[in-house]
């Protein structure tokens, strides 16, 4: 494993001051409607609105200072860029964004409030790592990279640390969103240190399964660049680092529609008053479409982010 359970006991200690202890929900009609007992972390809540705060600061406090001097540079579609502006910022060392064009406007203004210099890119036609690492060869910046590194996976795996001491010690499964993979790699790690009958389900948007793909060929496949409103989860391959641990610890990925993760924006909207992004709200719609097997009763659902344009909530009316 790339990581270990102290390195990722470390990461709490070391963001303990920057992330927040978000909130484990529960709801009693989506627990009829989706006949599991369901448990909800929600990182929607957390700084920067998404659970990547935790990951990029763990990355931003373990580089040496020297090395952080000037700057930090990162590619994303919203929620890592966030981050890594937030991280800057509390380091009072610049930031600068390597965005996609067709990013959540949400996400782009959050990113520039927090301070952040944004360089857009096309999806379809540009290379934003390589955009991203040219940017840091030419300025001296340190470039975070969004999911595949032992800094960001140990930092994101704090997630399942802190669920498992929690509100849900009796946990059947967790399920977790899938993009790149670092958040399902390092809490994967954290739950079979901790409780290792616990049953690990990522998910994806049909669109967007390369990790999918990938389990079933045996080695990472790239797909092209997905469409899908979960623009979170768009990475079109695994990570190099994530992917062994995602065939190690994982037991199968579930693969959702666009029709079903709107279902479950709205749900969590109407009913539970929390709002989550397309991304975020990915493997609530896991549970209310039934993807899950069919002896899994309690199952904890990492709700990864709420930021959302208002032209998707439009959307949902």
């Amino acid at each position: 494993m790339p990581i270990s359970f102290e390195d990722i006991g470390r990461a709490a200690e070391r963001i303990r001051h920057i992330a927040r202890r978000a909130p484990v929900l529960t709801s009693r009609l989506f627990d009829e409607r989706a006949g599991v007992h369901a448990f909800f972390k929600c990182e929607n809540l957390q700084r920067g609105g998404a659970f990547k705060i935790r990951g990029a600061a763990n990355f931003a406090y373990s580089i040496p200072h020297d090395d952080a001097r000037h700057g930090l540079v990162a590619c994303s579609s919203g929620n890592h860029a966030q981050a890594v502006a937030i991280a800057a910022h509390a380091l009072g060392v610049p930031a600068t964004i390597v965005m996609p064009e067709d990013a959540p406007r949400i996400k782009l203004q959050a990113t520039r409030d927090y301070g952040a210099k944004i360089v857009m890119f096309n999806r379809q036609r540009d290379d934003r790592d390589a955009i991203a690492r040219g940017i840091a060869g030419e300025t001296g910046a340190a470039f975070v990279p969004p999911y595949d590194h032992e800094w960001i996976m140990a930092g994101q795996g704090t997630v399942a640390l802190e669920f498992l001491s929690e509100n849900a010690p009796d946990l059947d499964a967790l399920m977790t969103p899938i993009g790149g993979g670092g958040l399902m790699a390092g809490c994967s790690i954290a739950v079979k240190a901790l409780r290792p009958a616990v049953r690990l389900f990522g998910v994806e948007p049909a669109d967007a399964n390369d990790t999918w793909l990938s389990l079933r060929a045996g080695e990472r496949v790239s797909i092209p660049p997905p469409t899908t409103a979960a623009d979170g989860l768009r990475a079109p391959t695994p990570g190099a680092l994530t992917f062994p641990v995602i065939q190690r610890n994982v037991e199968s990925i579930l693969l959702v529609t666009e029709d079903e993760i709107r279902e479950a924006v709205r749900f969590l909207l109407t009913r539970m008053k929390i709002l989550v992004e397309p991304s975020g709200a990915v493997c609530a719609a896991a549970a209310l479409f039934n993807k899950l097997p069919p002896d899994i009763q309690r199952v904890g659902i990492v709700l990864t982010g709420g930021n959302v344009d208002l032209d998707y909530l439009a959307g949902l009316a």
